[in-house]
């Protein structure tokens, strides 16, 4: 199968691209939001070819991956057909709905009879109001990292982009308080002032930016994964971190309580009992190390890329059939 889809979450798309299909992304000349084209910090294998808008027509699709709602409409500038009418297509939702009563929140691919829209978590596919569209999961696929885990820096591993803007739906407020227990180390993009912004010293918070492919061998130094996140859909660094053979310390909103079992870290709602799990891990590592193998156990099994491209292969022959 040609499968076109544009690249806009690198660490989906980076397991998506594994299977065994032909993936077109397109690709601009500034390589803005809509023509980022092959992704740079990842592996993506030849399979995954780069195409100007203005070529597209000339090339064989079979199947549309929509990610964001204006999609549809450069599908059919770019390509002159429409989704789901002149070509197969199916809407991929990443996110948990954001805003207003969330309960209600109607999805843009909503009382669509001719689309499939695809959720990444049984939570986002609860919560988000689809009218008649046919919604279906497909969980999260990784691809393996490798047992990389050290534990040896007696620090805890965060993993969010934005943290000064994004406030309190990253948990941001609560690094203050979690900090007094196990010192921080935070990555992502626009980290840098996170500690200042917080009246905390760069010893209690360091924030990093890194690339992709250096990131995994940072985060297996640290001793645990911390997630304090409220509101997101299911963070793909949390997955990673498992997979790497970490133990987890989260707040037990969105999907993290279903990927992260018993035995595999402490989830909770309760900042205080989080900071109590991070003590205990510092004070224990050889407790740590063992919590987090079975993290990498539990997620090999359930979030494993042979799984993901297999659900994604069934899929995508019902919706191209």
């Amino acid at each position: 199968m040609n499968i076109l889809l544009w690249h806009v979450h690198g660490s989906w798309t980076t397991a998506f691209v594994q299977g065994r299909h032909r993936y077109l992304v397109p690709v601009t000349p500034d390589r803005g939001p809509d023509g980022r084209g092959r992704a740079r910090t990842w592996d993506w294998p030849h399979s995954v070819r780069e195409v100007p808008p203005e070529t597209l027509r000339e090339e064989p699709v079979d199947m549309v991956v929509l990610q964001r709602p204006h999609e549809e409409q450069l599908v059919h500038r770019w390509l002159g057909r429409r989704p789901g009418r002149d070509v197969p297509a199916v809407y991929l939702e990443h996110n948990a709905p954001h805003g207003g009563q969330v309960p209600d929140t109607r999805h843009p691919a909503a009382d669509r009879r001719d689309l499939t829209l695809v959720h990444v978590t049984h939570f986002n596919r609860l919560f988000w109001e689809s009218g008649g569209t046919r919604t279906v999961v497909v969980e999260h696929g990784v691809v393996d990292p490798g047992h990389r885990y050290t534990g040896r820096l007696p620090r805890a591993a965060v993993v969010v982009n934005e943290p000064v803007r994004r406030g309190r739906t990253t948990g941001t407020d609560l690094l203050p308080l979690l900090s007094e227990a196990v010192p921080l180390d935070v990555f992502g993009m626009a980290t840098a002032g996170l500690a200042a912004s917080l009246g905390l010293t760069e010893e209690r918070c360091r924030s990093t930016e890194l690339t992709q492919d250096r990131l995994h061998a940072r985060l297996a130094e640290r001793r645990l994964y911390l997630h304090p996140v409220r509101w997101t859909s299911l963070g793909l660094s949390l997955l990673e971190a498992m997979h790497l053979g970490m133990p987890v310390v989260a707040l037990a909103t969105t999907e993290v309580v279903e990927a992260v079992p018993p035995g595999t870290g402490v989830v909770s709602n309760r900042p205080e009992v989080l900071a109590a799990a991070a003590r205990r891990y510092l004070a224990d590592p050889a407790a740590a190390a063992a919590d987090g193998l079975r993290a990498r156990r539990a997620a090999l099994e359930r979030y494993g890329l042979e799984r993901f491209l297999a659900d994604w292969d069934r899929l995508i022959k019902e919706v191209t059939g």
